[in-house]
């Protein structure tokens, strides 16, 4: 059947989707817990530019020229959203259309740990969401900012490249700059914010060094800043940060870390057994030890600080895999897959108690 744009939207969105891919001479993908699915005939190399120029904004056009690469988000008429990556394969037009649900859903529904919500209520700190692509980041993050804005009156700033989740107006103030529609980069729109009066800054992703220095700089000046990386554990997070930086500023970035931070929850999302997906989260809670090996250059400890510390609201990663074993949410083949340590993650199923 011939398929237009808009239909191939609604789709995604009926079968509950998280990606569509348009790529010649491939037919159109949905991802679908996971998995790739072919949903209608072949298109012609003309026909995927087609549908794909239909939705670029004709204030992007000019970037496009220039760049060869586009991130945008677009909604359909029922409140859906999608971010848009488009780009050039073999010097031909392809995308790939992330779904954003058109509601955010609460923290409980994700399974994000207890011990996370508490630091909601910091005046100030530095909290890094973690994860391959794919992994749940965005919605965590909006789920958190969310909670924080049923509950207090204060101004959430968020900086992304595309805006995803659409923040409703509850008690707090929102404001939400979109890269190239509203702000040039991460960088000056952190140097912006400050003259905005923000309690909570939301930088979509610390991408390059001034992006990360201007991040910590934020969270220095008083404010709760929270932000994403593509990084698989909290000690690779901390690792990623201090070797963004010259040989020379190491000394002083471990000394910011160890001041700012607050928490790290590293994350992946696992095929459930009965359709869907679940998540895993790792738990990195910020305490004096953990200070204490950012300072000394000690990250190596911090995979033995997580596993012994379960009573200060720590998690490994292998402990949360064998609890959603345990619990028949994931088979266990599944798990053994996500696991860094399998020979833990074995120990781990043995021993844990629900």
């Amino acid at each position: 059947m011939d398929i237009n744009i808009k239909k191939l939207l609604e789709l995604a969105v009926a079968n509950k989707a998280s990606d569509i891919h348009l790529i010649y001479p491939y037919t159109p993908y949905i991802r679908v817990d996971g998995n790739l699915i072919a949903v209608t005939q072949l298109l012609m190399e003309g026909e995927v530019e087609e549908k794909i120029r239909s939705v670029v904004p004709e204030r992007m056009m000019g970037l496009w020229n220039e760049l060869r690469d586009l991130d945008f988000s677009i909604s359909i008429a029922d409140g859906s959203r999608f971010r848009v990556n488009v780009y050039r394969e073999m010097g031909r037009w392809a995308a790939a259309f992330r779904l954003i649900p058109s509601t955010i859903p609460p923290l409980e529904d994700l399974g994000v740990p207890n011990s996370i919500w508490p630091i909601l209520d910091y005046k100030q700190g530095f909290l890094l969401v973690t994860g391959p692509t794919g992994s749940g980041k965005s919605t965590t993050v909006a789920s958190m900012l969310q909670e924080i804005n049923q509950k207090r009156a204060c101004h959430i700033v968020t900086i992304e490249d595309p805006v995803e989740y659409v923040l409703p107006e509850v008690k707090a103030i929102i404001t939400q700059r979109e890269l190239g529609a509203d702000t040039v980069s991460f960088s000056q729109a952190l140097v912006s914010c400050l003259r905005q009066d923000p309690n909570i800054v939301f930088v979509g992703e610390m991408r390059d060094l001034e992006t990360i220095q201007l991040a910590l700089t934020v969270a220095e000046t008083g404010h709760l800043v929270v932000s994403t990386l593509h990084t698989n554990s909290a000690a690779q997070t901390i690792d990623r940060i201090i070797d963004s930086f010259p040989d020379e500023a190491k000394n002083q970035v471990r000394q910011q870390l160890s001041n700012v931070m607050t928490a790290v929850v590293s994350q992946r999302l696992l095929p459930k057994t009965d359709g869907g997906r679940v998540a895993a989260f790792e738990v990195l809670m910020v305490n004096s030890a953990v200070r204490n090996v950012i300072r000394e250059e000690k990250i190596f400890m911090i995979d033995n600080i997580i596993q012994t510390s379960a009573d200060a609201g720590m998690i490994a990663m292998d402990r949360s895999l064998a609890v959603l074993v345990r619990k028949g949410l994931v088979a266990e083949e599944e798990a053994v897959k996500y696991s860094s340590k399998p020979s833990e993650f074995e120990a781990n199923l043995r021993g844990v108690k629900l």
